[in-house]
């Protein structure tokens, strides 16, 4: 449902980000496909790895189909003006890009969290992310938003004959607000990005019920999705428009140059706030191999030679 520029690095940020969510309970699945030495259960049967393609397959890719057959100039960011100007294979290249491409980011982000390096997972869908608003919000030439808010070639072409005034800026968007094919994105938005919301929360919220996740969770449920949907999305967003307000102002080498060293600086050191707030969430930083700690109960340790008890407890697991 969003042009196809654009279109695997969403699919990326997706399944990175479902990864992520759901990192807790991969952590368990992999423990229980070798919990006895041997692989009893496939990986490929991972139940979060097959409703992220199952998601991918059956809400954004064909709902960008759609849209790429219904609006064509729209949906190729206006470098295709109609029909004729689309080969029929961009059609094949979406649904395989957009499928793809959330494999590879739950792949990615799940390798990572299964090390014990989950901050790099989330950091996989804060790139994912970031280059998809990048693109949308100011392209390869500079006009991305004007591109996106152009229901039509006729609408996009407009904006230079304007001249950028904020009458025309407004009125522009007016008329994309009141298209068939903001319509269109409204109707399948509810759809794609409500059940992908659910998804990613509802993942969340079931890691947090497993063994170890009180722990790490260190701030109210409510909380920690609103910090996660902030770093996910909003950081990823407010990255984007500060990377086009520098190359707008100092070109493209100084201005990424210059945003790369920021974004460094916010995302990489290990007291940075990003991460601070990323530990917040109770998202696990451990290898997969470190077993929870189960829950225990005191019993009499017997004494040493008459089998009577003493009264120090030592403490015993639970049985399963």
């Amino acid at each position: 449902m969003i042009p196809v520029q654009a279109a695997p690095l969403w699919a990326y940020a997706v399944g990175a980000t479902f990864a992520v969510a759901a990192g807790r309970q991969l952590q368990w699945w992999e423990r229980s496909v070798r919990g006895e030495g041997v692989r009893t259960r496939s990986r490929a049967a991972n139940p979060y790895l097959a409703l992220t393609l199952l998601y991918a397959a059956l809400l954004p890719a064909p709902t960008g189909v759609y849209l790429l057959w219904q609006n064509p100039a729209w949906a190729t960011m206006h470098v295709a003006r109609d029909h004729d100007g689309v080969w029929a294979g961009f059609a094949l290249f979406y649904v395989a890009s957009v499928v793809v491409g959330a494999l590879l980011g739950f792949l990615v982000a799940r390798l990572f969290v299964l090390v014990g390096a989950g901050y790099w997972g989330y950091l996989q869908a804060v790139a994912g992310y970031f280059l998809l608003f990048f693109t949308l919000i100011h392209g390869w030439d500079g006009t991305g938003y004007e591109r996106l808010l152009s229901a039509g070639p006729r609408a996009f072409a407009g904006w230079s004959a304007d001249g950028g005034a904020d009458g025309s800026v407004v009125n522009r968007c007016l008329a994309f607000a009141t298209s068939g094919t903001f319509l269109a994105l409204l109707v399948f938005g509810l759809a794609v990005i409500g059940t992908m919301l659910l998804a990613e929360i509802g993942w969340l919220v079931e890691g947090w019920r497993l063994p170890g996740a009180a722990a790490d969770l260190k701030v109210p449920r409510v909380i920690a999705v609103a910090i996660a949907g902030a770093g996910v999305h909003g950081l990823p967003f407010a990255g984007a428009l500060g990377a086009s307000a520098l190359v707008r102002l100092l070109g493209w080498w100084l201005g990424l140059g210059l945003f790369a060293l920021v974004a460094g600086a916010v995302l990489l050191p290990a007291r940075s706030p990003v991460r601070r707030l990323y530990g917040l969430v109770g998202v696990p930083d451990g290898h997969w191999r470190i077993e929870p700690e189960p829950d225990a109960e005191l019993e009499p340790e017997p004494g040493p030679a008459t089998g009577a008890q003493s009264a120090a407890p030592v403490r015993t697991s639970r049985p399963g």
